[in-house]
């Protein structure tokens, strides 16, 4: 294997671009149809959009707009900041950077380390609300002497640097076999940019851009005109507005992906694939899976974009917690016989009594075992159940009915379910008239929960 450095660099800007092309054989197993990802990742800031800050900061220098101890502001979910920080810290300019307030705390916090200026905008603005990021930006600019807007969104450099690298770089390292691109779009310039390119050398090749459902690119695509966007919650793709570094002549189809499923699918890659991202990558190999299985050939090839690291998502789409208020994860259900796991070592599996036990039977082991019910069994089948606070209500009233068989006491069977039940499901089938359910286990009953049981569950005790 050839070694991918084998020479010295000037500067960390020389090792932008020619990211590694992985195989994504585990979360695709099953799939005839091989996808690759393109670990952008492996860039300088760990993201795509290395690529495009040197080039946007030399096209502003070469245009004059740029001077020396100038300023550069943009309005960005974090990896272009980043992009740019980079290369205005070797060359000597002051970064200003606007970021709606939906971003992960570890993006604010790399952007300043690189020496940047952060304001933080709220999300759940219309795109032209003074509060906007993208507006907060432009204003940002006019009040600053020497200050430039680098204007990801509108700056044609942007696709263009895709144009002359990701492209050329897909197109060798697959050696020309590549016959799908998918990436999602957010200023829409990776997958404009590289699809250009690739759609030149190839005509047939597809350009799929995944879009984050309440972005409004998907219906823009097809109906070339505006529908009404909503939040969501997978950073740096999608859009409130049509931006022009998106080339939707070059894009065959956009597909909307469920944010739950984008950040499901980068939780798994970093379990199977080893591969930690973020949620917008997670929503390409989703997308790239299922073209992958639509197209159903082994000599397709499928290239989709591993767009960051997902070290910059600790705090939101790697944390359970966050997943959880937000409805993204499934909150662990505990099921019966996990409860009844939990019973005192000396507790007997289930207390019960034959029919023609006598009633002081039945309370002497209530109170023996700490239970206020207990069924009646005939041969191991259910056919009736003893309440505690029931039973010595009567026996009080007549102190005979102590020595009377249960069965001429006892009430109607408890409810059964079976060990695999979660907790959440019986809460609701128990009531003051039936307080416990019987649990079952491949036909035999192994145990018996009450509503107290099920209230400590509940309020975690």
């Amino acid at each position: 294997m050839t070694p991918p450095h084998l020479r010295r660099y000037d500067s960390v800007l020389e090792t932008v671009g020619w990211t590694p092309l992985i195989r994504l054989g585990r979360v695709g197993a099953g799939i005839r149809t091989p996808v690759f990802g393109k670990a952008e990742y492996a860039n300088p800031g760990a993201s795509v959009k290395d690529r495009i800050g040197l080039a946007i900061i030399e096209d502003a220098e070469q245009r004059g707009e740029l001077k020396p101890g100038g300023t550069i502001v943009e309005g960005t979910s974090g990896n272009t900041g980043v992009g740019l920080a980079i290369a205005a810290s070797l060359k000597g300019y002051r970064c200003i950077f606007t970021m709606p307030d939906k971003m992960s705390q570890e993006k604010v916090r790399l952007l300043k380390a690189y020496g940047a200026e952060v304001v933080i905008t709220p999300t759940a603005v219309p795109p032209d609300h003074p509060d906007n990021y993208v507006m907060k930006a432009k204003q940002i600019v006019r009040e600053t002497p020497g200050a430039i807007l680098a204007n990801q969104f509108y700056n044609e450099i942007n696709p263009a640097a895709h144009y002359a690298t990701t492209g050329p770089e897909i197109w060798q390292q697959t050696e020309g076999r590549v016959t799908h691109l998918v990436a999602a779009a957010g200023t829409g310039g990776t997958v404009s940019g590289a699809g250009k390119y690739l759609k030149e050398k190839n005509p047939k090749i597809r350009v799929i851009a995944g879009d984050p459902i309440g972005s409004l690119y998907t219906h823009y695509h097809s109906a070339r005109t505006l529908s009404q966007g909503h939040p969501y919650k997978v950073e740096g793709i999608g859009g409130d507005k049509i931006p022009s570094t998106i080339w939707f002549d070059w894009i065959d189809e956009f597909r909307q992906v469920p944010d739950r499923t984008s950040f499901t699918m980068a939780r798994r890659l970093a379990r199977e694939e080893g591969i930690l991202v973020g949620g917008s990558a997670g929503l390409n190999v989703w997308l790239a899976l299922e073209i992958a299985r639509e197209v159903d050939d082994a000599d397709a090839l499928v290239v989709t974009i591993l767009c960051d690291t997902g070290e910059r998502y600790l705090s939101k789409l790697f944390n359970d917690e966050w997943m959880q208020e937000n409805q993204m994860l499934e909150t662990p259900r505990t099921t019966v016989e996990q409860l009844l796991e939990r019973r005192p070592a000396n507790a007997p599996d289930l207390v019960s009594v034959a029919p023609a036990a006598a009633v002081r039977q039945a309370l002497n082991l209530m109170n023996t075992w700490g239970v206020s019910q207990i069924p009646v069994l005939d041969n191991g089948v259910s056919v009736g159940g003893l309440i505690e606070g029931t039973l010595m209500t009567r026996a009080l009233a007549q102190p005979s009915l102590l020595d009377r068989p249960v069965r001429e006491l006892m009430e109607a069977p408890f409810p059964e379910v079976e060990a695999a039940t979660a907790i959440d499901r019986v809460g609701s089938m128990l009531t003051r008239e039936s307080p416990a359910a019987l649990v079952s286990k491949e036909g035999k009953l192994i145990g018996i929960v009450s509503r107290y049981d099920v209230l400590q569950q509940m309020i975690g005790r």
